[in-house]
């Protein structure tokens, strides 16, 4: 019902979705590309609208790792083993994060990670943290639990159990893998690079290899990846010793696409 109404083209309809949106949360309108709300065919046309040029300019240290979406911190650090920290008290395992695939999981082990949560009034839009090629796409089915700080506390393992669409890149530094978490009301991703992928009832997993040829899956710094037809979070993944945050961050933190997030450290320091 939500996907159905989000995308009507009925002008009343969506003007009255758009309008009481943007009356109920504090979305900041004057950033968007087009006026609002008539510029906009659809409710999700608006929800994952692109920005006026230059409204979120990435970082111009190359070294510095972007911030893949606006949003706020749930959780960063490092991942302890194989178990990433939800909540305080509450881990759940990377493999089962990544879809069973113990190979791709074990290049994360000890790595590091970071959580952002995309509130409905957030930018939907995710872009690459790095340039890098995407190597394969995996789409892992599950549930559509809410994704706030609420839900996190109260359900173990939620991002794991949640559908899920896992990006893995290849960048200069090595590997790094960009995962869009589905949540209530999210049954719909998209990348750049293939459009609409979800929602794909009745498969249980379903995935992707990429040809390195393939000029559509090798991305800049800050080019878009893909987007969420409602909100959601994403999850960034880096092997051990790839990187350092920046001190200053932690859960709870505002952040923005674009901003630095940490710095990618020289291939010496790997470990």
């Amino acid at each position: 019902l939500v996907h159905a109404l989000s995308r009507s083209r009925n002008a009343l309809l969506k003007d009255l979705l758009i309008r009481g949106f943007v009356r109920i949360y504090p979305v900041d309108v004057s950033e968007a590309e087009k006026d609002v709300p008539g510029g906009y065919e659809s409710f999700n046309a608006f929800f994952t609208r692109a920005l006026k040029p230059g409204a979120r300019p990435p970082d111009p240290d190359p070294a510095t790792i972007l911030c893949p979406a606006d949003g706020t911190i749930q959780q960063i650090g490092e991942i302890r083993g194989d178990e990433i920290l939800q909540v305080k008290g509450i881990y759940y395992q990377l493999g089962e994060l990544l879809g069973a695939d113990p190979e791709v999981a074990e290049a994360y082990v000890n790595g590091s990670f970071v959580t952002i949560y995309l509130a409905p009034w957030n930018y939907h839009r995710v872009h690459m943290p790095a340039a890098g090629r995407i190597t394969r796409m995996r789409h892992v089915a599950g549930e559509l639990w809410s994704v706030n700080a609420m839900t996190a506390e109260r359900v173990p393992g939620l991002f794991a159990r949640n559908e899920r669409l896992i990006c893995h890149c290849e960048g200069q530094n090595g590997p790094f893998a960009v995962l869009l978490i589905g949540a209530l009301n999210v049954g719909s991703i998209s990348t750049a690079w293939a459009g609409e992928v979800l929602p794909r009832d009745g498969q249980a997993m379903t995935e992707w290899r990429y040809d390195p040829a393939d000029r559509l899956t090798q991305l800049g710094r800050g080019d878009l990846l893909g987007q969420f037809n409602m909100g959601s979070t994403v999850i960034l993944l880096l092997p051990a010793g790839q990187t350092r945050w920046k001190a200053e961050l932690q859960a709870g933190s505002q952040v923005r696409s674009g901003t630095g997030l940490g710095r990618l450290l020289p291939a010496s320091h790997a470990t």
